[in-house]
């Protein structure tokens, strides 16, 4: 049995997978935001956390189907994830 659990992306586990949910923006053009939709952060889309730096776990290495972000931990924390837990 599967459940699904509503985190931030700068909360998932190591090697956990989740779906895009939402990407928190500040006012109507927000460069972060923008960025991150960009890069294929959009809501729908599989992504997982792989590494985090040594240094306050910052920063994390996620993967957005075959390609992978260093993004800052604050970055990360902007975009709401379905963590799929099996």
């Amino acid at each position: 049995m599967t459940s699904m659990i509503v985190v931030k992306l700068s909360e998932l586990k190591r090697f956990a997978t989740g779906i895009v949910r939402v990407v928190e923006s500040v006012g109507d053009d927000d460069p972060i935001a923008r960025r991150l939709s960009e890069l294929g952060f959009v809501p729908g889309e599989s992504v997982r956390l792989i590494a985090a730096g040594p240094f306050g776990a910052d920063p994390l290495l996620v993967q957005v189907g075959f390609t992978r972000f260093a993004l800052r931990r604050s970055e990360a924390a902007r975009v709401t994830v379905q963590e799929v837990v099996v």
